[in-house]
């Protein structure tokens, strides 16, 4: 008896010694640390990005393969619990997602591709609508895609009456749904429908063409808005978007311009950067930084700089002048601030917020299509109103202007023998190209006996 009790003694403490031992060898092999949960994809035409909603931070690895295209997603301690087969791929580089598990605990995901693109990863950590994220941007660097979506389609003949052109900023979209409302509306889904009312409003009326950075809900970064205006040739880039705080009690829409505080960081961003050396200043005016030494370059940067902020603050008033007609306006006058997209040297830009979207009020009239066609009227009569009073040299708005002014005031000349175009713009006091586009000229050329019309001085 007291063997075999000595035996029972010894024996249970080692069982329950190997138990304990081999206890986290088998949890390790059965719990993973984190799941997908779910996942979304946003195609856009210079990238698509592809998220995970995750249970909580993720460690992965990702690589590139080719022969054929593939990206491969490796997550470390981590179970799906997501249903690939239901996301729409059209749109997208991606051909099919597959997925298995790998060495026990982790997680290999497999993006068949279309062709190799250039990945890029991060993690997200929790808002007001997602919780933990990684996220998977498949970028396409030969930029195919967004050229398609960036070509220009101006009216332009040679008598310089091309479209004023007007680049339209829809804020946030995809993953960054902006503000929310009280009531869950999301300042992304707001900007795009009121930026698409703005085009239309825009391409109906002659002498103007309207563009959007965004046609859907996927996310643009902040530089390559300004980047898409200038590839558009701009001549004005509006941001549109609505307005939050931490209480319901403000209200009131707004419109802003650049700082000087945000002019001087950009310009000093500006030459720092050789690679914006080629880059046109002017818009289509055509002014390049390359080849100038820092100082000169300066110089002309800040005197871009200062025109297109004076612009801005023009049309700004303009537009402000008009939403007060609709709408309760926040301040009375434009503000100033160094919000990136309005940091282009070269282009007039203005954010409008157009009410706040965390007052129950503002929140539920930015819902209804009534307020929102309300506010994109007023900003088509404010730019309308600024361009009719200073357009931009070349276009039919700077055409039709001199033409009502030479309405009132206008002479002729008769050509005589020995009269030049320049001659004659020397005689009367204007110049070659205002003769020519005054009288509807394809060149500098005059016959003897031909009565052109003299603009006002």
């Amino acid at each position: 008896m007291r063997i075999a009790e000595l035996k029972t003694r010894l024996v249970q403490p080692l069982t329950l010694l190997l138990a304990v031992l081999a206890f986290p060898v088998l949890a390790g092999t059965q719990v993973a640390g984190t799941r997908v949960e779910s996942a979304r994809i946003w195609p856009a035409p210079d990238h698509t990005r592809l998220v995970f909603d995750t249970a909580g931070q993720v460690e992965h690895n990702i690589f590139s393969l080719s022969g054929p295209s593939r990206l491969v997603i490796d997550l470390k301690n981590t179970r799906l619990k997501a249903d690939f087969s239901g996301l729409d791929l059209s749109g997208s580089p991606i051909r099919r997602i597959r997925s298995a598990p790998r060495n026990g605990n982790d997680l290999r995901v497999v993006l068949d591709l279309e062709a190799d693109i250039k990945p890029r990863s991060f993690q997200l950590e929790p808002n007001q609508q997602y919780g933990h994220r990684l996220v998977v941007d498949l970028i396409d660097e030969s930029g195919s895609r967004l050229e398609k979506a960036a070509r220009p389609t101006v009216t332009q003949d040679s008598a310089g009456k091309r479209d004023v052109i007007v680049v339209i900023d829809a804020g946030h979209g995809g993953e960054d749904p902006g503000a929310i409302g009280p009531k869950g509306t999301r300042e992304k889904d707001v900007v795009l429908k009121m930026a698409n009312t703005l085009a239309a409003l825009i391409n109906e009326r002659p002498g103007y063409t309207a563009k959007l950075t965004r046609t859907g809900d996927y996310y643009i970064g902040l530089r390559n808005r300004t980047l898409l205006a200038r590839k558009y040739n701009a001549d004005l880039f509006v941001s549109v978007h609505a307005d939050a705080f931490r209480t319901p009690q403000p209200k009131g829409a707004s419109v802003f311009a650049l700082s000087q505080r945000g002019a001087t960081s950009e310009t000093a961003r500006w030459l720092a950067n050789s690679e914006n050396r080629s880059d046109l200043i002017g818009g289509a005016g055509g002014l390049s930084l390359d080849g100038r030494d820092d100082t000169l370059a300066g110089v002309l940067l800040d005197l871009s700089m200062t025109a297109s902020i004076n612009a801005s603050l023009g049309v700004g008033s303009s537009v402000l002048g008009k939403l007060g007609g609709v709408a309760e306006l926040h301040k009375p006058g434009v503000e100033q601030a160094s919000f990136v997209v309005l940091k282009s040297p070269d282009i007039p830009s203005i954010l409008v917020e157009a009410g706040f979207i965390s007052n129950p009020r503002e929140e539920k009239n930015l819902s209804t299509d009534w307020y929102r066609n309300r506010l994109a009227g007023a900003i088509m009569k404010g730019i309308d109103d600024y361009f009719q009073k200073t357009p931009p040299p070349g276009t039919l708005l700077a055409w039709q202007k001199q033409n009502r002014q030479g309405a009132n005031s206008v002479s002729h000349y008769r050509i005589r023998r020995g009269d030049t175009l320049s001659g004659v713009a020397r005689k009367t006091q204007t110049t070659v190209s205002e003769l020519m586009q005054f009288n509807d000229l394809r060149d500098d050329r005059v016959m003897v006996g031909q009565t052109i019309r003299i603009p006002a001085s």
